[in-house]
């Protein structure tokens, strides 16, 4: 929490702050914060609203599969869960047993990587291009 909120909700805090504004300015302040407490309970209003009908949508959804006799595994084996975005390889190298290792470039480097850059001592940008 910033010091500015811990001022803002600790009254004695706040009175040692505004010991130096004006009344006006007071005011000001204190309107300033009303209208940002509307808008922040229209938001909140707002927020729950959509929630209660998307939950609405849900439970409608919920109980025409119900009286269509279709139970939710039914549709896991009909629906194509979305597959993973998988990232291409960009370097690959073979190991002294032939077996070939391939690495997008991104992430941690793999343990088999580094230990092949170390023992030829170069870099990342050096390795062979799986491209």
């Amino acid at each position: 929490m910033s010091d500015f909120i811990k001022t803002l909700l600790r009254k004695n805090s706040l009175r040692k702050q505004c010991q130096d504004v004006s009344v006006a300015d007071i005011e000001k302040v204190i309107a300033d914060l009303n209208d940002i407490l509307v808008e922040r309970k229209e938001d909140e209003a707002r927020l729950a609203a959509e929630e209660s009908k998307r939950i609405e949508k849900i439970e409608q959804i919920r109980l025409a599969m119900k009286e269509a006799g279709i139970d939710l595994s039914d549709l896991s084996d009909v629906v194509e869960a979305s597959p993973k975005k998988t990232v291409k390889a960009k370097y690959y190298i073979v190991d002294d047993e032939g077996a070939r290792h391939e690495w997008s470039g991104r992430g941690r480097t793999p343990v088999v990587f580094a230990e092949y850059m170390q023992a030829r001592g170069i870099g990342k940008d050096q390795l062979p291009s799986a491209e």
